[in-house]
């Protein structure tokens, strides 16, 4: 039986009028680095909105394609085009087998999506998702707490730190930033 692709932490802050999306680059395939710089976050909709994923990396792709399509639909207004995606994701015979999630914002928010079909919009406008993204949240809640760091750098710290204490992350990092 083959092994199951795992790795990825993407984190997710909402700080002083910016928006940062970030994930690490490593795929892993049972014990074995397989990439290490896979792009996982990315710009949708007129580069209006950042999305990053994890899971099954063809799940999340095919869900991404999917949001692109309902931001289409509902003129770019997120919050409408995700709870519509999220409906579907329940519903659809094909696409409630998909095994990802992902974290998605605008400039005005920060959603977590599940598989469940989930849609979560944390209060403290920080989250992360991925074998790595109780690290990196926990990381990025204290940076918060306790420095005046920007998004963009917020994400960035707490991905290395997350990259230094999970094996399926590492420090090939991306982010994509929206500034208000």
């Amino acid at each position: 039986m083959a092994s199951p692709l795992r790795g990825t932490t993407i984190v997710g802050v909402r700080r002083n009028g910016a928006l940062a999306i970030g994930g690490d680059g490593q795929v892993t395939f049972g014990e074995t680095v397989m990439k290490a710089s896979a792009q996982k976050v990315q710009r949708l909709y007129k580069s209006q909105v950042v999305a990053g994923y994890a899971g099954a990396v063809s799940d999340a792709l095919t869900l991404l394609e999917k949001c692109e399509e309902k931001l289409e639909e509902h003129s770019g207004n997120l919050m409408r085009a995700v709870y519509h995606l999220a409906k579907d994701w329940r519903t659809d015979r094909v696409l409630r087998r998909l095994e990802a999630m992902l974290l998605i914002g605008d400039r005005e928010q920060l959603l977590l999506v599940s598989g469940g079909g989930e849609v979560v919009r944390p209060e403290d406008d920080l989250t992360a998702i991925g074998s790595g993204g109780s690290y990196a949240l926990a990381a990025a809640r204290a940076l918060s707490a306790h420095t005046e760091m920007g998004a963009e750098d917020l994400v960035r710290e707490s991905l290395t730190i997350a990259a230094g204490l999970c094996i399926y992350t590492n420090d090939s990092i991306q982010v994509e930033v929206l500034e208000s």
